[in-house]
């Protein structure tokens, strides 16, 4: 068991344990600043960022994504 959870994860179902997943990652998405970034990633980051810029219609849109996986109805 983990010491700040009152209960055993393994002993929740996959449904509540996916669940558990998305909230913990919610809280870290509430607070961007607080994610550490090395200068490596930064680059990385900066330069997606300029390619999406130059030509915002590249890529997927998340929606087709899901689609080609399969994953949506």
């Amino acid at each position: 068991m983990h010491p700040i959870l009152k209960v055993n994860i393994s002993e929740l179902t996959v449904s509540e344990r996916i669940q558990l997943a998305e909230d913990l990652w919610d809280s870290i998405l509430a607070t961007p600043d607080e994610v550490p970034l090395n200068d490596e990633q930064k680059r990385e980051l900066d330069r997606r960022l300029e390619i999406h810029r130059q030509n915002p219609n590249r890529g997927s849109s998340w929606q087709s994504v899901k689609q080609r996986l399969g994953l949506s109805e």
